[in-house]
């Protein structure tokens, strides 16, 4: 607490009404919604979702209303909410390649089985202003199109029946997935943890480590196997009834970095992969955290680490936007009694140098 503020806690009060004001905005604008936010602010919503661990529209929705649009602040909130929520059950790993897409592409192959399925994205807009939307939007009717298939294979298998990309490496049998919800970051880092990191990780952070290893500080400059977003079921094992049901389905995105690899002393010139999946529609961030994936796996290529997205300590310790936003605001508390430590050590030191400075024009 600021100790010098004059008003005490009535001063802190009175700061959360003009912070709650601020919210508001002009009263003569209608209120804005949680259901707005959700259905018409769905990018933003499915952020806070992936980010703060949490698979729940509403309550995303209402972290960004209760946040003035700060996605951080948005995903703290909704990271402190998940804290309080019992853990009823575990669910069995999700199959994505069951997957009811809504957009689905390859940039490595024109013709995949099931189809290019380019769905709602920007990659076609001129990014130019709509000032319609001033007036409100009326969306045209999207032409209708033949249902592709409920289940679509991956295309990194078409180059896994020939043997030219890394054969995917399951877990031991009876080997339990990490929890960084449950237990502390330790290194190194088994690939089960780090995928949790890159997940939950900023996405503005994770998009820079990306971007560095593309343009030539690291090694990982890929094809885009696969990009695909759509809904898959979630699945729980009672142990009344000792089978699989169905509990509910979650949007999820996928996407599958396909990298070269020339070869070494133990394994033979193929493609390799990186991994990412987020909840909801999430694209950048799961290319991002794909192609970070795989330049934090230098080990098992016997690559040597050089650069900052292969160093395991520096990407996985610094991807948490609430860590980092906690770190960086704690310097608004007040910290008096430090700057006068800091502020004697300056004096003493000028004094010193100003002294060292007429001992030299002396003599």
């Amino acid at each position: 607490m600021y100790v010098a503020v004059k008003g005490g806690e009535a001063a802190i009060d009175n700061a959360h009404a003009l912070l709650a004001e601020a919210r508001r905005g002009d009263p003569a604008v209608p209120d804005l919604t949680v259901a707005q936010i959700r259905e018409q602010m769905t990018l933003a919503v499915d952020r806070v979702m992936a980010e703060g661990s949490l698979y729940d529209p509403d309550l995303a929705a209402l972290a960004l209303k209760q946040a003035r649009g700060d996605a951080v602040e948005a995903i703290f909130l909704v990271r402190a909410f998940r804290t309080t929520l019992p853990r009823l059950a575990h669910s069995l790993p999700v199959e994505t390649g069951e997957m009811r897409a809504k957009r689905r592409i390859s940039a490595t192959f024109k013709d995949i089985p099931g189809g290019q399925i380019l769905g709602p994205t920007f990659d076609y807009t001129h990014r130019l202003l709509d000032f319609a939307l001033l007036d409100g939007e009326t969306p045209p009717a999207a032409a209708s199109a033949a249902a592709g298939p409920e289940a679509m294979p991956r295309v990194v298998d078409i180059l896994g029946r020939e043997g030219l990309i890394e054969a995917d490496r399951p877990a031991p049998e009876g080997a339990e997935a990490g929890d960084l919800t449950r237990a502390p970051l330790e290194f190194p880092a088994g690939r089960d943890v780090r995928l949790q990191n890159l997940a939950r990780g900023d996405e503005g952070f994770v998009l820079g480590l990306a971007y560095s290893s593309q343009r030539g500080f690291g090694s990982t400059h890929p094809f885009a196997g696969e990009i695909r977003v759509g809904t898959v079921e979630v699945e729980i094992v009672p142990e009344e009834l000792g089978f699989p049901i169905v509990v509910g389905r979650v949007e999820l995105t996928e996407c599958q970095m396909i990298s070269q690899f020339k070869g070494s002393k133990t394994q033979p010139p193929q493609f390799t992969r990186g991994y990412g999946l987020t909840f909801g529609h999430n694209e950048r961030k799961a290319m991002a955290m794909a192609i970070v994936d795989r330049s934090l796996r230098a080990d098992e290529f016997d690559e040597e680490r050089r650069y900052p997205a292969q160093d395991e300590e520096f990407v996985l310790g610094h991807t948490d936007n609430v860590e980092a936003s906690g770190f960086l605001q704690h310097l608004k508390l007040p910290h008096y009694v430090d700057f006068q430590g800091e502020l004697v050590n300056i004096r003493a030191l000028r004094r010193a140098t100003q002294s060292a400075r007429k001992q030299e024009t002396a003599e």
